[in-house]
């Protein structure tokens, strides 16, 4: 089934850019230039993926993701003028799967559709049982993981950093988000930790570690679990 697209965006110049780059990739497209509309539009049509400026006339773009998050976790892509890191990390805490910066390149904000869509599709049985994501296994039960149907032996803290990513592959999760889950609130600040753990899942799982395709960074943000075949 071809993947159907809505884009909730107040300017008609950006819409008819991003139909026309979402068409010509067999995209089926539906728009709306308002929260309300958006809304209705998410009602009635039931769409594949979001993507979703902040800066709408009626409303913030974030009330649209916590609308949205009620009763979906289809991925919903941010495209916004405010590059602030802030403002980031409040629409991925917020639910959105992902945040590209405006002016963005045609080419990267169609990856990062892409990954959202593959990492909502990746996930393929309930949490308590299994995790399925391209090739990467986890059986949370048994605290097993396995790449290509090999088994990768993986420390305690490297196996509970890499099971809170997978509730959420292919969204972004943020520095903090993760620091809470794995080390508590008194760690929220302690980003080396997560450099170093990132590295060494990295060693463990990637075919190239210095070229990531599973673990991606979002600089100053997060990382993204995302399918591969590897």
């Amino acid at each position: 089934m071809t993947p159907s697209i809505l884009i909730i965006e107040d300017e008609v110049p950006m819409r008819r850019v991003l139909r026309t780059a979402l068409s010509g990739q067999g995209y089926n497209v539906w728009e709306a230039g308002s929260k309300s509309e958006g809304l209705s539009t998410f009602t009635r049509r039931a769409p594949q993926a979001i993507l979703l400026d902040l800066g709408l006339p009626d409303g913030d773009g974030l009330e649209v993701v916590e609308a949205v998050r009620q009763r979906s976790e289809i991925p919903i892509v941010v495209i916004s003028a405010r590059g602030a890191e802030r403002d980031q990390v409040q629409a991925l805490d917020s639910g959105a799967n992902d945040y590209v910066t405006k002016p963005f390149r045609e080419a990267e904000l169609l990856a990062r559709l892409r990954a959202a869509l593959r990492g909502a599709m990746a996930y393929t049985a309930p949490f308590e049982a299994r995790v399925a994501i391209g090739a990467l296994r986890i059986y949370p039960i048994e605290r097993r993981v396995y790449v290509n149907d090999k088994e990768v032996q993986l420390t305690p803290t490297e196996f509970s950093l890499l099971q809170v990513m997978s509730r959420q592959p292919g969204k972004v999760v943020t520095h903090r988000h993760l620091l809470r889950e794995v080390w508590g609130d008194s760690h929220v600040e302690s980003t080396q930790y997560l450099r170093v753990y990132m590295r060494q899942l990295r060693q463990k799982l990637e075919r190239d570690p210095n070229r990531p395709r599973l673990l991606i960074t979002t600089p100053g943000v997060g990382y993204r679990l995302v399918a591969t075949d590897h």
